[in-house]
């Protein structure tokens, strides 16, 4: 099966100045649905090279006209004022969500192709008419998604959780208690409730793009960093607090940020409030504000590289379980697999009622 894979970001490391989140399991799915017999051709823009002079056309295909597949799987985009909605090609325009447009025009509105459509961020309008489009199926990365989707979490490697060591995680240097790595987007009420209390208790650091901080001047704050130093900045802290807007809340979505620190052995810090969060964490890291989270980072630096911190590190890998590739590739195979085969059928002329 050909799949026609639509998403705006990178695969290498890319750029510094971008919120692509995918760069931390986009390969890893990419690689799975290789190594599982799918052929994959990318229908955007191949940032890696254009932006970040990364030249992967020796393993991945890109085409930018509309080549024949078996079927569309789109990461969703939305538009996105002074970006992607200004006049093409003015200054500041990009063009993923006109490029997505012609997609769905050609795939799915005129060939009636399979489509999976995977709202990462949950930006799909719930009266948009691609719900309920014929052969289209709607995907979430969260552990409870909305009414009429079906679940396809951001995947992890399953080795990289199966060759994770708690114990030389625990034992590991960690010269910073607290760190929070990722963008400010729809994350203020979090980030004042849970983050800015323990930050005022312990040594830490927020990487990201966080434009607006001044209700949180001893917050310290060291801008976007290089993809490259995520797993570093996790490997040098006891934890992070998991930020989370509303609507990822309310459905259970977790992000790339839980498991980037739990393979690098920094505990994450989940907030009750967040659906399922006893499904991927301890109940010993769950908190219900920044007081309680200021605490359990003092009892933390107390049991560092102790058998209850590696105990602790050991829960979280095990808890990873729902998100193994494999798992995520059960969910492509169930989605895809059936719908091509139909329409093959139907196309053939294969139909049940004739001879």
């Amino acid at each position: 099966m050909r799949i026609g894979y639509s998403f705006w970001g990178f695969l290498g490391h890319g750029v510094t100045d971008t919120p692509d989140g995918g760069r931390s399991h986009r390969r890893i799915l990419v690689d799975g649905l290789l190594d599982r017999g799918y052929e994959i051709v990318f229908l955007q823009s191949n940032r890696d090279l254009l932006e970040a002079g990364d030249d992967l056309t020796d393993t991945y295909d890109w085409d930018g006209g509309l080549p024949e597949i078996d079927a569309l799987f789109l990461e969703w985009r939305w538009p996105i004022p002074g970006r992607n909605t200004i006049p093409c090609p003015g200054r500041g325009h990009t063009c993923d969500l006109h490029r997505q447009t012609d997609l769905v025009r050609h795939y799915i509105l005129g060939r009636g192709l399979p489509a999976l459509l995977w709202d990462k961020d949950q930006q799909l309008a719930a009266d948009d008419p691609l719900r309920t489009q014929h052969g289209v199926t709607v995907c979430e990365p969260a552990l409870f998604p909305q009414s009429g989707t079906r679940s396809l979490l951001f995947p992890v490697s399953d080795s990289a959780i199966d060759g994770a060591d708690p114990i030389s995680l625990a034992q590991a240097h960690r010269d910073l208690p607290l760190v929070y790595v990722g963008n400010q987007y729809d994350r203020d009420d979090a980030f004042g409730r849970l983050f800015a209390p323990a930050a005022a208790r312990h040594e830490h650091v927020v990487a990201g793009k966080w434009p607006h901080t001044t209700a949180w001047p001893h917050v310290t704050f060291a801008g976007r960093r290089p993809f490259s130093e995520v797993e570093r900045l996790h490997r040098r802290a006891l934890a992070t607090i998991l930020l989370t807007p509303h609507r990822y809340a309310v459905h259970g979505q977790f992000t790339q940020r839980l498991f980037e620190a739990v393979l690098a052995g920094c505990l994450p810090i989940g907030p009750a409030e967040v659906r399922g969060a006893g499904q991927v964490l301890p109940t010993e890291l769950i908190v219900n504000d920044g007081t309680e989270a200021a605490d359990l980072i003092d009892r933390l630096r107390h049991i560092a590289s102790t058998a209850q911190h590696i105990d602790l590190i050991a829960a979280c890998l095990h808890r990873l379980d729902a998100f193994r590739l494999s798992r995520q590739l059960a969910v492509i195979d169930a989605v895809l697999r059936p719908c091509v085969s139909v329409r093959r059928k139907e196309s053939s002329g294969d139909h049940p009622h004739q001879a």
